[in-house]
């Protein structure tokens, strides 16, 4: 997640949609003020190596702790943070003023369900052997993919802006010139790799596959116009 005061943006980061690739992209033009949470050690890597901005501002202030978070903080060093990765649209206003909230330009990305849980698939399996698709459909461990809950609000959309994954370069010309950057975001292949089977994933999931993913986002498809 980013809050860029200069060019007055929120960036809310949602799961399997180029989310990391964009967080590093953006934190190239963030100042000494603007917030920027942890990615993943390589990923930390990887914008280091950029020479961008990595993580700053997270922090919540000490002056709120309470006692367990002064306990862990005295055994640990660890502090307790105020925005973090896959934060919620609601956990955000909630952090900002209202002024921030109403006038900065949020966005996020959406995905078309069905694809997105395969990326998921293979991204939470990256580091061992995946069990079988109709395993892990059944586990209902893919329900963690949904987002609809990150951006809205009382089950209204909260963002200004959600781009389509599926047209991820002109959406971001879109809220380049939303926001005023003076370049063109230029991604880079963040958590890439993953995904070792590309085929379409009606070619994948069986119906029962597709119709309980479908159960799970439908409010995604039903706002997006997601087709199969």
């Amino acid at each position: 997640m980013i809050i860029s005061h200069q060019y007055k943006f929120i960036f809310l980061k949602t799961h399997k949609t180029a989310g990391t690739s964009t967080e590093i992209a953006l934190s190239r033009f963030c100042g000494d003020d603007d917030i920027i949470t942890p990615i993943t050690p390589d990923d930390e890597e990887l914008r280091h190596q950029l020479g961008y901005r990595g993580p700053q501002n997270y922090y919540d202030s000490l002056t709120k702790y309470q006692w367990s978070d002064w306990k862990l903080f005295l055994r640990t060093g660890k502090r307790r943070a105020r925005f973090y990765n896959h934060i919620s649209a609601n956990e955000i206003r909630d952090r900002v003023n209202t002024k921030i909230w109403n006038s900065y330009f949020k966005f996020c990305f959406e995905r078309n369900p069905w694809d997105k849980v395969l990326s998921y698939y293979y991204w939470r399996n990256r580091k061992k052997q995946c069990p079988a698709m109709n395993e892990f459909i059944s586990s209902g461990s893919f329900r963690r993919a949904s987002d609809f809950d990150l951006y809205t609000i009382d089950g209204e959309i909260a963002m200004d802006f959600i781009g389509r994954y599926e047209k991820l370069e002109d959406d971001l010309d879109y809220i380049q010139t939303q926001i005023n950057l003076p370049e063109k975001l230029q991604l880079v292949k963040a958590k890439a790799g993953h995904r070792k089977n590309r085929e379409h994933y009606k070619d994948i999931l069986s119906q029962d596959e597709i119709d309980m993913i479908s159960n799970v986002f439908y409010k995604e498809i039903e706002y997006f116009g997601y087709l199969l």
